[in-house]
């Protein structure tokens, strides 16, 4: 069973948001009031193993997490509609999109990746070092270390403590896994599949999926468009909603 968030369920088309990594459904809050306002149908899901959605134990995987996505929308008879996903969310949306692509009319790809590689030395660590905790002390230690890392701003202690408290209500095994298929994704051959349109929504300032590696993503699916959004990282969903939310309605408008 997924559980989903779906404030405007007689809107169309709709609009399905997938979370980031330890996140959940109520991430993409600043995003509903804007579509619903457009008369759209905005649908936020939580991830098996995230959130209020249970995880059965039964093989956490990028390619099963979008099988199973799209089996709610079979269920909820959405048509095809716009998909949006940041970080893991735009990985599975990615499996979306090449498995399922009756589904999809429009993709909207945040701070995520065709290939994950750290660019740099201290990416490259702090990888290491949330693999180690997560293996190791569990996710109550590891959840401070991420939320530092995409919210290290001070005015930023709320969204630290709301990401620490959905982290730590994760199901550890999905996490945990998560993590690994994450580190085994690579869709770049297959990105020329993709023909419908793109949006690619980047943080300058991300340092968990650099820039140039989202980069590499819209080079990869023709005709994408990649946008930077001066001072937001990771989070750019939360960090930037007004600008945000002002390129995410020119796309789904145009």
């Amino acid at each position: 069973m997924i559980h989903y968030l779906d404030p405007n369920p007689t809107g169309a088309p709709a609009v399905l948001f997938i979370h980031g990594l330890g996140a959940d459904s109520t991430s993409w809050a600043f995003q509903f009031p804007p579509l619903i306002k457009a008369g759209m149908r905005p649908i936020a899901v939580d991830v098996p193993g995230f959130g209020k959605s249970p995880y059965d134990g039964q093989g956490w995987g990028i390619s099963r997490m979008a099988k199973l996505i799209a089996g709610l929308l079979d269920e909820l008879q959405t048509g095809p509609l716009i998909i949006c996903g940041l970080s893991m969310g735009g990985t599975i949306a990615q499996q979306l999109l090449l498995d399922f692509p009756h589904f999809a009319r429009k993709a909207i790809l945040v701070s995520t990746f065709t290939v994950l590689r750290p660019g740099t030395l201290s990416a490259g660590l702090y990888f290491a070092r949330r693999l180690l905790l997560v293996h190791t002390v569990g996710l109550k230690y590891q959840a401070p270390v991420v939320a530092n890392h995409v919210f290290p701003a001070p005015e930023e202690a709320q969204f630290r403590q709301e990401l620490i408290d959905r982290i730590t209500s994760a199901d550890p095994r999905a996490y945990r896994a998560a993590m690994r298929s994450l580190g085994l994704f690579d869709s770049h051959k297959r990105l020329p599949e993709i023909k419908i349109p793109v949006l690619v929504i980047t943080g300058d300032q991300d340092k968990t999926v650099s820039p140039s590696r989202q980069k590499l993503l819209a080079d990869g699916i023709t005709g994408a468009h990649q946008i930077i959004i001066t001072g937001a990282g990771h989070g750019v969903s939360v960090q930037k909603p007004g600008e945000f939310n002002q390129h995410m309605m020119e796309f789904l408008l145009s």
